[in-house]
Parts: C-alpha cells; sequence; structure tokens
C-alpha cells in the first residue's frame, strides 16, 4: 500500500536508537501511524515538533502491517510559538485531543479542517476564548454536540443573567458558553470554560473507555493560571 498525503503530526515516539514511530491526522487517511527511519536524525527531528504540517510519503506491504513514512516539511507551525508558552502548550493539548477522540484510519475532512482553522485562532487576539469554542466544536464533529442552550435554565441573580445546569449539580455555566459573543473575557471565566469541558469529556466520553484527561491539557489549563 502506496500513497501521498500531507498531515499534522499528532504524536512521536522513539522506536529504536535511529527510528521512530509517527501519529498524524491526515486528509486523504484520517489518523495513521508509521515509522520513520533516521527519524531521531538532527535534520529530521527539528521537522517533528507536535502541530506541524508534513508532506508524507506512505509505503506498507500490507494493510495489516505498520508501514514507514518519509516526510518533508510544509509548515512548521511550532517552533512560531516556542516563545510563547501558553500558545505551545495549547498545541500540545489540542493535538492530543485530536489523537485521543478521532478514530484510526477513517477520513474525516471536517476535523482535518478544524486542525487548520486552529492555527487561525492563535493569531487572534481573543484566541483563548476561541480555542474554547474550537474544542466544542471537535466534539460536535466526532459526534458529542453539546446543545448548551437546552442544558440550562436562565436566571436572574443579584440583577445579573446566570446560566445554571438542569443537571442534579446545578452547576453554574458561564454566560458566554451560552450567548457566543465576541466580548472579552476575565482569564478566571475562561478557565471556567475550560473545567466545564473537561468535566464533559471526562464523564462522557474518556471514563467510559478508562482513559483520563491528557496530561498536556492539564498542563495547558495549569499554564494558563
Amino acid at each position: 500500500m502506496n500513497w501521498n498525503d500531507k498531515g499534522f503530526l499528532l504524536s512521536k515516539h522513539k522506536y529504536n536508537e535511529n527510528s521512530l514511530i509517527a501519529e498524524f491526522f491526515t486528509q486523504e487517511h484520517g489518523k495513521i501511524s508509521g515509522i520513520i527511519f533516521g527519524g531521531t536524525s538532527n535534520k529530521i527531528k527539528n521537522y517533528l515538533q507536535i502541530g506541524n504540517k508534513i508532506h508524507l510519503e506512505y509505503n506498507s506491504k500490507s494493510e495489516n502491517r505498520i508501514g514507514y513514512f518519509k516526510i518533508e516539511i510544509i509548515n512548521a507551525f511550532s517552533p512560531i510559538y516556542f516563545e510563547d508558552p501558553k500558545k505551545l502548550s495549547c498545541i500540545l493539548s489540542a493535538m492530543n485531543l485530536i489523537r485521543i477522540l478521532s478514530a484510526e484510519a477513517q477520513k474525516n475532512q471536517k476535523l482535518y479542517n478544524l486542525i487548520k482553522n486552529f492555527y487561525q485562532i492563535l493569531q487572534d487576539k481573543n484566541w483563548l476564548k476561541k480555542y474554547i469554542f474550537w474544542e466544542l466544536n471537535l466534539l460536535k464533529e466526532i459526534g458529542f454536540q453539546l446543545d448548551l442552550k437546552n442544558l440550562v435554565e436562565k436566571k436572574i441573580i443579584n440583577n445579573q443573567v446566570k446560566y445554571i445546569s438542569k443537571s442534579s449539580t446545578k452547576k453554574e455555566i458561564p454566560n458566554f458558553l451560552i450567548e457566543k459573543n465576541d466580548n472579552k473575557e476575565d482569564l478566571s471565566v475562561l478557565l471556567e470554560g475550560l473545567k466545564f469541558i473537561s468535566d464533559f469529556l471526562e464523564k462522557t466520553i474518556l471514563k467510559p473507555n478508562n482513559l483520563s484527561n491528557p496530561i498536556s491539557r492539564l498542563q495547558f489549563i495549569n499554564l494558563l493560571k
């Protein structure tokens, strides 16, 4: 099986002294892993930063055996943010979510486009708020759309609009998740939004599959505080 494609690097780990196993989300073939011979060399490993967009030439003797990649850099996104630890951590967290939540070897053009749009979000002044909605769109694309307006009750408390969960927890949901405005939010409010999504992820998707919130996501949230 041989093909050419382009994709975003989701993960990598050492295979042997000179090689790596890398995982990409590609445009035509979805999520796929393969060996990169010589992947630990200085020249190649500089290309293999999580989140970078890579041209891939894939070869495999059969569909049941792991193949190998020949690679060529298209866009080196991660180095742009080497001096911005929050955005760099966001890249690691986002790519890890894609890795955990996407299916193997299934083309998903909407998910691929979502990854492309992720880098446009990082350039926005209000990037963190837009990233939170990016995560909600990711959940939608994998079949877990949150219809938040039907999950909350609108109340007036101390002359302020509040949205309270209809569940037994009666948690307050950050207003911006419901109203979807362009207003700038306090960091504490945005962190509550991220925590809300984390709780949903863990309860609905991760725990039922014996998984937990990825360390990269927890590190990202801690870095924001």
